[in-house]
């Protein structure tokens, strides 16, 4: 980033501009860049337009009043020649060359020379344009002024850093200038910059080194701050980033203890050291520092742990190892110490215990006594001890021992260290130097251990002395004696004694005395040692307890024990005094030795009892220099002992022995003594803090080669004793110096004491000795309070507690509980030791019983270990606790698991809640109960609790949650629920109450499930419903089989595989169902059925259809040849079926032979219509009948009652189709009735049915009677799940079940269509057979993503009925009917083209020569398709009778569009004049209508006229509207056929014979006097499969033919057939007869029909796509539906003036004959007829009145009461006489399919308020006055009253009341309405609604704007009524009710 001051920016109005830089100051405009951009900018070249030059020309370094020239190079690197125009620079400090071309060859390079002359301290900028063919560009000048500038980065991030840590980093910045540029830093905390100001020469470059120091974890982002220049008037910013946390470090360590971590080093030698680690981890991405202190410890405590590290850092994620040395010093002590881990700004701090514990040496002897025997004297015995070291410890000995002969015993070695677990054997000598008995108890010092005493035992004789000789057991009797205080007493006493009876013998021969004195304590061997250093007696300052008393234990005693000889002399000598403590006299004896520097005398003498005697010792060196030192050994024993006669063996007593110890030198005055070198281990020796007398001993070694003299001073340190006070230390030998004293209070903290050595005050070293007593002392956490948290009560709560010691004394203590407290408190441990220094984690437990507060005070006792017996102290401590009473509870009551698969398991949580405040301890129970009732008792008894708990027993804290991990195993399919109680423990684990209801569990335990939730069926079975596929491929059973337990030998073997021997393996499944695929015919679709399979459980369901290969089952016998055994026929479970039809095979497909009806109850009047279908799976339609002679029998059985009835025995069956068979049960008594029943088809099979039915008696079923609607088919899904391939529009519901509804009434439900093609227009068309259905639109048009709103509309009849109807509907794409009618026209256009091409040929003139095929007539033969010769002159398509003239007018008398002929004339495709529509005012012989009708008679669309309605294409008004394609005067026939249509071609029935589409044989004419049978079509062909022309019939291109080429039937005329051309000329022949036998075909004609066949092939319409829509309902008379059904009769409406349906058990040949007139046959009354009305309608037409009047009459209102009757008139009976208002029955509206009675016709007016009726009672005659204002509002009323009660008028309101309903659902649908807005809100339609399949806004619109198109969809308009009667808005119904 480069930070400069700018110069102003360049402006867009000069091109050039000078801006003055000194005057530009200001912080804040600064330009910071790239130093790299720069040089970029100024050194990178361009390419402009194939020129490769510089962008900008810069001047830096340049001064006033000079030039300075720069060079613009320009090359070309183009392939082409280059020539360049340029504009030189505008202003006048920048020249260059005059301009001129520049031209550059590819390559070549051009040098512009720019010169820059400044007259100003400013900054200039222009630019040089240069100009090619391909355009301009430009090269900018610019001279700049130097500034100052700095180059320094946009941002500085910084490593992260630690709380109250820092990090650094450093960046560079630069003096981008030429100028010296001073710099001053700024930056806010917590940054620094170092440094912070200073100077910068032009280029220099400076470090910066940035500090982070964070004081809180965030994230920083901080501006720092540059200003720099002269003045500090520029600045530059640097983002300086950071982030901090907090730290974080952890220990870890082998042990763990409450609250930290434990580093033990577990047993330590004395003396030696050990190392241990622990490890810091540093978990965070953070350097952090750390450092370890020591805990407060207690004062003067030893420090012997050493920490190798104190403070460091730990890397992000690393670790680093601690060591820890331990070094003890005091054996058989434990030491505690606690390190503390800390961190600069962390949150907590971190604990680590170490503790260690010093053991010492355990050293023993083979031997604690050595008996040398009797040895002579001058002679000397050996004996041999083992010194053991049983420890791991070195163990440094030293045998108190003199070893320069002034001993009678000598040991070696005398001293030395004895490694770990190791042993070594001593050696001793005993030279007795005189006659007596020798004993010596010789001391073994341990270095930190008492020392070890070894008694020496032997005896001397002479040859004039033999004293007694010595044996350990003396020494036995001896111990026995002192203890009882008869070693005082000489032998010679005691014996008298003995003999006195003064004293007795006990059982081991020791002497004791009548009463035992006090016994004497046994001394320590610590004491025993003092006592012996100090010649035998104790000092009594030095006792204490009963120790050092004033009575002297010593028998002979030395004063003093020590001598120094350190004056220097060579001569010297000193007094020694030895005292005798007992009642006898004793002899003293001296051991000499030779050559020894000290002596003693006299050598031996005398000592009477209780005498001291005193001896000189002298010292006599022979020679200068050295040192000496010796111990000068002196035995007593009592003077009787000399002769062993004078002494008993039980009396005889050992020597005493005791030492004076003697050091000194012959240094010379003034000469130097020898340097010792030595080592003295420990010289700070620590005593117990305890008023007691303690010893401790201290290592000296001599390290050099020469000997070693040492003493202290005792005077130095009178309360600390050491022994020795002196002595001679041999060269690599050592000395145990073993210290005493009481430690005091008022004891200095350290006691100084001076070790002399080698007898020089130059050589000395100072013990330190610490002898202070501490007061026992423990800290209790919380200033000795402890407070419970709540608990509940009978429960248990745990809390720590610490103690921590305080002194350097182990301490034990022992907490003391109220007897009535400890029910409540209890701890542990209760009792146990503390270590100094040592923190102890105890835990208290509180269990109260009832709820209240408690207030608890335990003490806690502790003492020193060492002093057990001493006084205790004592410390309080106040509990706090408080009870209260808990509960727990379920997070969910009901926890619902859902379904689990039975034999798995399923893991789930029970969420359980605390929300009390104390913790409860629960123990949980399950109940398991089967919620299938059709389990037995015992079954749920039987079962294993499903559920189990991983956790029965727990505790829940306070306010807390606690998860019970549950595992349910399900082991059966049912309904499981699990019951979870609780119940409350006691610390003990004892339950407290009863159980409680937790929460509630429930399961399903499922197996895999697998169902059929939708099918979808195309190709040849498209024409069977949803409900049709459903049951053939017997879904219904397959998803109750899916759903079922699976039996055990199904669970066995999962996977179906060959597990037998056996030929035929086992199957397992016990389901046979058939998957039948109806019947096709042979070659026609396949018939392809898609299933969709659903899961519809919660666990995943794996499936597949196993085929033998999938089974690696080989082919059965049966596979192979189709022969099957019982065996394999049963082991076929699932059946696939299918029948293939031959194509001309009439074949009726039945699923089952056996039908049973629904129940009907006896006793009814108007029992139910139910229907039984017959599907038509062959290729040709066909008809069937009914054999009602087992009806009949019936009937006669039944006294004449018809129990079954067949309404319809015989019909028709379209191919593909189903027709429906209605029927009547009426049973007379409460049985089942069964009949088989003979279903016959023509020309086809029979097929035996069995029709059940049963009838049952309301009384006696009462409520439970069936007269419900039972569907059965319930599980068949109504809404489609899954589409078939390309398929583009959907139905909401493909199953509308209306349900029970009462007869007479009106049902509507409202559907959707949806497009949901994002391209694909699609016509639809609803194919509605039945009356009683209405859907409305019948067809339209959807547009991509439309949806149509389509209204269903159920007209019940006024007999009951089952109605189950299967409604089509069509579904055509646009695209494909657009292509279709392309298609057609093309072909149209070619048979034109070729029709007038033609070729005459003289060949075969003979009559002889043309021939027909064999048994052919002229209509038989072949002609191009469809057509005829005379089609050639007519218009397109059409033959001279198909164009519509009036009766016996010829094409001249027909007008046609001024200067056209009928050719020219151009027609709708495939129409003809009288199919297509004119304007108004157009003659009517251009219309054609229904054969024998008129236009009056023929009914269109409402509101609509003739040239208003689109029909089918290719078919006349005649052919539309009507039911199955018939016209109204065929309703009155079976299947809408006339008696004339009886006869069909030879062998043929009527349901064989095939018509052309859309037309019934009526509309199939013959040529003249020709019935079907008579007329003769190409051979194999029926009449539907012989083409003709488009839209027309037999008869009309056959009757063509016969009235162009032979005009009388009678008269023969020449044959004519039709070819590509016009037909070749014959020679007439009267052999050649129409319809007559031909002979065999000529090779050119079999050519004509083979070029026929391949070119002459009309294009066919596109198959329309099928959608099924399902319709059930019941209907109930009225009685009936009140009886059962009384809530839901409120909900409908009943059209009371409806009329019942004819009863079904008239025949069809009783009814009233039709009052239609009777068709016309061809001939001259027709032609006359069709004359006469031809010239009255052309008359009516053309007259202008006649238009006027029907313009006037079709606005006039339409009268709201033309729908009322006259009250006398029924209107379930007709009028006699009366003749129908439409004649023909033709239907008074189109929409209406049922056919409603007239009503007769009773003008009424509504004038004045009053109405004026002839059907309405005599209440409007004629007054003579005029009646008052009351009389007539009651008059009024009462008319009012009488209207309202009339069922037309609650007709007429049902009517507007659903007509506004659906007008209401059509707007919301559209958008129009929101039926969800609040009320009161107006809601506006949106700008641009969207348009529904109808063309339409709203229904009501429809009927308000009768001429408005149906735009392409060719539908009547919207707003039809769905009843009879006139069609008014809503507006308009609601106006004619204001009145009311």
């Amino acid at each position: 980033m480069l930070a400069e001051v700018p110069g102003n920016p360049l402006s867009s109005g000069p091109l050039w501009t000078a801006t003055r830089g000194k005057d530009e100051k200001g912080p804040g405009l600064t330009l910071q860049r790239s130093r790299d951009a720069q040089r970029k900018m100024s050194s990178q070249r361009c390419c402009f337009l194939g020129v490769e030059t510089w962008a900008e020309l810069k001047w830096e370094d340049w001064e006033l009043g000079g030039e300075f020239t720069k060079t613009l190079l320009l090359k070309n690197i183009h392939s082409k020649l280059q020539k360049l125009r340029f504009r030189p620079p505008v202003s006048k400090f920048f020249t260059t060359l005059f301009p001129q071309i520049i031209t550059l060859s590819p390559g070549t390079s051009f040098s512009l020379p720019v010169t820059f002359r400044p007259l100003d301290r400013c900054e200039y900028q222009d630019t040089i344009e240069f100009h090619s063919k391909d355009g301009l560009f430009q090269v900018s000048l610019r001279a700049t002024i130097p500034r100052h500038a700095l180059d320094v980065p946009e941002s500085v991030l910084l490593p992260p850093c630690a709380v109250l840590h820092q990090s650094q980093t450093a960046f560079m910045f630069r003096n981008a200038s030429k100028l010296q540029t001073g710099f001053q830093w700024e930056v806010p905390s917590p940054f620094q910059l170092c440094p912070e100001s200073g100077m910068l020469e032009p280029g220099q470059e400076r470090r910066i080194t940035v500090l982070f120091r964070p004081r809180e974890a965030l994230v920083y982002q901080v501006q720092a701050s540059c200003a720099f220049g002269d003045e500090g008037e520029n600045s530059c910013t640097v983002l300086l980033q950071g982030l901090s946390k907090y730290p974080f470090l952890q220990i870890s360590a082998p042990g763990q203890e409450e609250g930290c971590k434990v580093l033990e080093f577990g047993n330590v030698p004395v003396g030696c050291t050990m190392e241990r680690h622990f490890e810091i981890l540093n978990p965070s991405s953070i350097t952090t520092s750390f450092s370890l202190s020591r805990m407060q410890r207690p004062a003067l405590s030893e420090s012997v742990f050493q920490c190798g590290i104190q403070k460091g850092e730990v890397a992000p994620r690393t670790s680093i190892r601690v060591p820890v040395i331990f070094s003890p010093v005091t054996v058989d002590s434990t030491t505690v110490d606690y390190l503390s881990l800390t961190c600069p700004g962390a949150l907590s701090k971190t604990l680590l215990k170490v503790t260690g514990t010093c053991i010492g040496p355990q050293v023993s002897l083979s031997s604690s006594m050595l008996d040398f025997g009797c040895v002579d004297e001058g002679e000397e015995a050996l004996r041999t001890v083992d010194i053991i070291n049983s420890s791991s410890v070195e163990a440094q000995y030293q045998f108190d021992l003199d070893t320069t002969g002034h001993s009678v015993f000598t040991l070696e070695p005398a001293c030395g260290a004895l490694p770990p677990n190791s042993h070594r054997s001593l050696r001793l000598l005993f030279r007795p130097h005189h006659p007596m008995g020798h004993h010596r108890r010789v001391v073994c010092l341990l270095l930190h251990r008492e020392p070890l005493f070894l008694d020496l035992i032997g005896t001397c004789h002479s040859e004039q002395l033999k004293p007694a000789i010595l044996h350990p057991r003396h020494l036995v009797l001896y111990r026995q004696h002192l203890a009882r205080g008869l070693t005082c007493y000489p032998p010679d006493v005691l014996g008298a004694m003995l003999a006195e009876d003064k004293i007795q013998v006990d059982q081991e021969g020791a002497l004791m005395l009548h009463e035992d004195p006090a016994a004497v304590p046994e001394k320590s061997p610590m004491e025993e040692y003092y006592q012996g250093c100090a010649g035998g007696k104790v000092e009594a300052e030095l006792g204490g307890s009963g120790e050092g008393s004033s009575t002297n234990s010593s028998h002979v005693t030395v004063d003093p024990p020590e001598l120094l000889f350190l004056n220097g002399s060579l001569s010297t000598s000193q007094s020694v005094t030895l005292s005798n403590h007992t009642k006898g006299k004793l002899s003293l004896v001296w051991t000499p030795a030779p050559n020894s520097p000290f002596s003693v005398t006299p050598s031996s003498c005398d000592l009477g009892p209780l005498k001291s005697t005193a001896f000189r010792v002298s010292y006599t060196p022979k020679q200068h220099n050295t040192f000496h030192g010796a111990q000068l050994e002196c035995f007593a024993h009592y003077k009787v002992l000399r002769d062993h006669r004078q002494v008993e063996d039980r009396t005889l007593c050992p020597s005493w022995c005791v030492t004076v110890r003697v050091i000194g030198h012959s240094f010379q005055p003034c000469r130097e003594h020898f340097i010792p070198r030595f080592s003295l281990q420990h010289p700070r020796v620590v005593f117990p803090a305890l008023s007691l007398v303690s010893y401790r001993t201290v290592l000296l070694e001599n390290m050099g080669d020469l000997p070693l003299v040492f003493r202290l001073d005792p005077e130095e340190c009178p309360s600390v004793t050491v022994q020795p006070t002196s002595g001679l230390v041999q060269p690599g030998h050592h000395q145990i110096l073993t210290l005493r004293t009481t430690p005091a209070e008022d004891c200095p903290a350290k006691l100084p004491l001076t070790l002399h050595f080698n007898a020089s005050p130059k050589h000395t070293q100072e013990l330190s000795v610490v002898s202070v007593v501490e007061k026992l002392c423990l800290s209790l956490e919380g200033e000795g309070s402890l407070f419970f948290k709540p608990t509940a009560v009978g429960s248990c709560s745990q809390s720590p507690y610490r103690v921590r010691n305080l002194t350097r004394l182990p301490l034990r203590f022992h907490w003391r509980i109220p007897g009535p407290d400890q029910r409540f408190i209890s701890v542990a441990p209760d009792t146990g030791v503390l270590q100094p220094n040592e923190t102890m984690v105890q835990t208290w437990s509180f269990t109260p019983f009832e709820e209240m507060v408690y207030n608890l005070k335990p003490n806690l006792t502790f003492w020193p270990i060492q002093t057990p017996g001493c006084r205790k102290s004592r410390l309080p401590l106040k509990v706090v606790g408080m009870a209260s009473k808990g509960s727990i509870q379920a997070e969910h009551s009901v926890l619902d698991l859902g379904e689990v698969l039975v034999g798995d398991c399923r893991s789930f949580e029970v969420p359980l809640i605390n929300n009390g405040s104390c913790s409860v301890s629960f123990c949980l129970s399950v109940q398991q109960s089967l919620l299938d009732p059709g389990l037995p008792e015992n079954t749920q008894k039987k079962d294993p609790v499903a559920l189990e708990l991983d956790s029965v027993r727990g505790t829940i804290p306070a306010r807390s949650r606690l998860l019970i991990r549950s595992t349910v195993r399900p082991a059966r399919r049912t309904r499981y629920c699990w019951d979870l109680t609780y119940q409350t423990l006691s610390s003990t684990g004892s339950v407290l109450d009863a159980p409680q209801a937790l929460c509630q569990v429930l399961g399903e335990g499922v197996f895999p499930t697998l169902e059929v939730t939708d099918v979808r069926c195309s190709g040849s079975v498209e024409g069977l419903s949803k409900l049709q596929i459903w049951s053939l491929f017997s879904l219904g059973q397959l998803n109750a089989h899916l759903q079922r337990d699976p039996a055990p030998p199904e669970l066995t073997y999962r996977v179906p595989t060959r597990h037998s021997l056996r030929r035929c393996p086992s199957i397992f499944t016990s389901a046979m169902l058939d998957f039948n695929f109806s019947a096709a015919p042979l070659g026609s679709d396949p018939s392809s059925v898609l299933l969709m399979f659903e899961n519809t459980g919660s666990i995943p369901v794996e499936w597949s259809f196993l085929f033998p290969e999938d089974q690696q089952i080989e082919l059965e016998y049966w596979a192979e040849t189709g022969e099957f055994s019982t065996t394999e026929l049963h082991h076929m479970k699932l059946n696939f079926m299918g029948v293939t039809v031959e194509r001309d095979r009439h074949y009726l497909h039945f699923t089952s032979t056996k039908h049973v009806f629904a129940p009907v109850a006896i006793g009814g009047f108007s029992p139910p219509k139910q229907v039984y279908e017959l599907y038509n799976g062959g290729a040709v339609p066909l008809r069937y009948r009914v054999d009602t002679e087992p009806l009949e029998q019936l009937t006669a059985d039944n006294f004449g009652h018809p129990v079954l009835q067949c309404l319809n025995p015989q019909g028709e069956v379209k191919p593909g189709r189903t027709a429906l068979l209605e029927w009547v049960l009426s049973p007379l008594e409460a049985k089942t009735y069964s009949v088989d029943i003979s279903i016959h088809v023509l020309e086809g099979d029979t097929m035996l049915l069995t029709f059940e039915g049963c009838g049952f008696d309301n009384s006696v079923l009462g409520e439970s009677a069936p007269v419900q609607l039972h569907d059965a088919y319930m599980s068949v899904p109504s809404t489609q799940r899954m589409a078939l391939p390309n398929q583009v529009l959907f139905l909401s519901e493909e199953r509308l079940s209306l349900g029970d509804i009462p007869v007479c009434c009106r049902s509507t439900r409202v559907l959707f269509l949806t497009n949901v093609s994002h391209s694909d227009r699609v016509l639809y068309t609803w194919n509605l057979t039945d009356q009683s259905v209405q859907i409305y639109p019948e067809h339209g048009t959807l547009s991509p993503g439309e949806s149509s709103l389509c209204i269903l509309t159920l007209q019940a009849s006024g007999s009951p009925s089952f109605y189950q109807l299967d409604i089509i509907c069509e579904v055509t794409l646009e695209e494909a009917l657009s292509q279709y009618h392309q298609d057609l026209q093309q072909w149209e256009l070619e048979r034109d083209r070729q029709r007038n091409e033609f070729t005459l040929t003289e060949k075969d003139l003979q009559p002889s020569q043309t021939s027909y095929p064999q048994g052919h007539t002229p209509s038989q033969t072949s002609y191009p398709q469809g057509h005829t010769p005379s089609q050639t002159s007519y218009p397109q398509g059409h033959t001279q009778n198909q164009t519509s003239y009036p009766q016996g007018h010829t094409p001249s008398q027909t007008s046609y569009p001024q200067g056209h002929t009928p050719s020219q004339t151009s027609y709708p495709q495939g129409h003809t004049p009288s199919q297509t529509s004119y304007p108004q005012g157009h003659t009517p012989s251009q219309t054609s209508y229904p054969q024998g009708h008129t236009p009056s008679q023929t009914s269109y669309p409402q509101g609509h006229t003739q040239n208003q309605t689109s029909y089918p294409q290719g078919h006349t008004p005649s052919q539309t509207s009507y039911p199955q394609g018939h016209t109204p005067s065929q309703t009155s026939y079976p299947q809408g056929h006339t008696p004339s249509q009886t006869s069909y071609p030879q062998g043929h029935t009527p349901s064989q014979t095939s018509y052309p589409q859309g037309h019934t044989p009526s509309q199939t004419s013959y040529p003249q006097g020709h019935t079907p049978s008579q007329t003769s079509y190409p051979q194999g062909h029926t009449p539907s499969q012989t083409s003709y022309p488009q839209g027309h019939t037999q008869n009309q291109t056959q009757e063509s033919n016969t009235k162009e080429v032979a005009p009388s039937p009678q008269k023969p005329g020449p044959v004519v057939r039709k070819y590509k051309t016009l037909p070749p000329i014959h020679s007439s022949s009267s052999s050649a007869v129409v319809g007559g036998m031909c002979t065999r075909p000529s090779r050119a004609e079999r050519r004509a029909q083979r070029e026929a066949s391949q070119v002459w092939r009309r294009p066919e319409p596109p198959c329309p796509t099928l959608l099924h829509l399902g319709v059930t309902a019941r209907s109930h008379s009225l009685l009936e539906f009140q009886t059962f059904f009384p809530s839901l009769l409120s909900t409908h409406h009943i059209n009371r003036s409806a009329r019942p349906n004819v009863t079904r058990c008239e025949s069809r040949q009783s009814r009233p004959p039709s009052v239609d007139m009777p068709p016309l046959s061809h001939g001259p009354e027709r032609d006359i007829i069709t004359h006469t009305l031809t010239s009255i309608f052309r008359s009516l037409l053309d007259d202008p009145r006649f238009h006027h009047s029907l313009v006037n009459g079709v606005a006039e209102p339409v009268p709201y009461f033309t729908q009322l009757r006259q009250t006398a008139y029924s209107p379930t009976t007709p009028l006699p006489g009366a003749a129908s208002p439409y004649p023909g029955n033709s239907m008074p509206y189109p929409g209406t399919r049922e056919a409603h009675p007239p009503c007769p016709p009773t003008p009424q007016l509504l004038m004045g308020g009053s109405l004026y009726s002839a059907g309405v009672t005599e209440v409007t005659k004629q007054q003579p006055q005029t009646p008052k204002p009351t009389v007539k509002r009651e008059r009024q009323f009462s008319v009012q009253e009488t209207i309202r009660r009339l069922p037309e008028f609650c007709d007429v309101t049902e009517e507007v009341l659903l007509n506004t309903l659906q007008n209401l659902m059509v707007e919301a649908f559209l958008g129009e309405l929101v039926l969800t807005a609040r009320p009161r809100i107006i809601a506006l339609p949106p700008v641009s609604a969207r348009r529904n399949s109808c063309g339409s806004r709203r229904l009501s619109r429809g009927a308000a704007d009768p001429d408005r198109s149906r735009e392409t969809r060719g539908a009547p308009p919207l707003g039809l009524s769905f009843s009879p009667g006139p069609h008014l808005p809503p507006s308009a119904l609601l106006a004619n009710l204001a009145w009311t």
